[in-house]
């Protein structure tokens, strides 16, 4: 029998799986099945298997889709730091909760890394702390300023219309809305589904009874709210996999500079774009960022050569990931036996 590592590309059967998952996070097996022409038993064995290894994890979306695509309250971060000094820059962002993205590309003095923070801020980790710590050579920050695309909504091509079809979730209630205040990225919510997206946060596929045991509210009550959720578009689940286990080893991202008349169709063309998981107008020269996977250096060629001719792109900066550091949030971590 052949021996599988940890980085080996999975089964055909397993990358459709994981692209059911990522069309609808609390897809249940036995729907699974159905519509991807398995059986309930191998569909729970193989999930089970992709998440007891770690290999597969679904979580709450780190950021939300914004109202009308606006501000989503974040920034690009572009570091550049001393040779012998990267692992410890990279360990100190990776420590902190209000980066939720980190990136090493394969210039070996490199970090890209998305910071939270208030929209028009000065915060100080931009202001105040990178700029002082002697290891940091150069430092560029973009605000988001339009979401085209987000990794959420990023789907590995595995699947066909139909089965597509049968597993996306229906379309968002038209003008529900959530009573409460406005909790991050402009989603309403109240302490009640707070409390239930928080426990959902590290493993959105928890049961309705695990979440009413976790956080002490009647099963019932646990099961219409997120029924609610849902049919409000607001339980934005991710797919969290190492890309490489899905045959597209190479990530690049990807700094454009594009006139205004044509921003906001070059952006909407990135976020079609098949490869594409990430576009976002910013602020900056490079006013629209991108972030894409591909099978080998011969399709990232071909992006750049034939899929960009014509957007009204006049500069590209590309520059290949590394290491995917940090996407949060963080497994849960087992309780130790005594």
């Amino acid at each position: 029998m052949a021996r599988t590592s940890a980085d080996s590309e999975l089964s055909f059967m397993d990358q459709r799986l994981v692209a059911a998952l990522q069309w609808n996070g609390r897809l249940t097996a036995e729907r699974a099945a159905h519509v991807l022409g398995l059986s309930p038993a191998t569909v729970r064995r193989r999930l089970h298997a992709l998440g007891t290894d770690g290999t597969v994890r679904v979580v709450i979306s780190p950021v939300a889709r914004p109202r009308g695509g606006g501000s989503a309250g974040a920034l690009f971060l572009r570091i550049r730091v001393l040779r012998g000094k990267l692992d410890t820059i990279v360990a100190a962002l990776a420590a902190r909760e209000d980066i939720p993205f980190i990136d090493v590309t394969t210039s070996g003095d490199e970090i890209f890394a998305v910071a939270r923070t208030e929209p028009g801020s000065r915060d100080p980790l931009v202001f105040r702390q990178l700029p002082s710590t002697q290891a940091v050579t150069s430092l560029e920050s973009a605000t988001i300023l339009h979401v085209f695309r987000l990794t959420s909504e990023w789907r590995h091509q595995v699947l066909t219309a139909p089965e597509r079809a049968a597993l996306c979730p229906a379309e968002p209630v038209p003008g529900a809305t959530a009573s409460g205040s406005p909790g991050p990225y402009g989603v309403d919510t109240d302490a009640l589904e707070q409390s239930l997206v928080d426990a959902l946060t590290p493993d959105a596929r928890l049961t309705s009874a695990a979440l009413a045991a976790r956080t002490g509210h009647p099963e019932s009550t646990v099961r219409r709210r997120l029924a609610r959720l849902a049919a409000q578009g607001r339980l934005i689940t991710q797919v969290l996999v190492d890309p490489h286990r899905l045959g597209l080893p190479i990530e690049a991202k990807l700094l454009l500079h594009v006139p205004p008349d044509h921003l906001a169709a070059a952006g909407q063309a990135l976020a079609d774009h098949p490869s594409v998981h990430g576009a976002f107008a910013t602020s900056g020269p490079s006013n629209l960022h991108a972030a894409a996977y591909f099978p080998d250096l011969t399709a990232l060629y071909g992006f750049l050569s034939r899929d960009l001719v014509g957007l009204g792109i006049t500069h590209v900066e590309t520059a290949i990931v590394s290491r995917a550091v940090k996407r949060t949030p963080a497994p849960v971590q087992p309780v130790p036996s005594r």
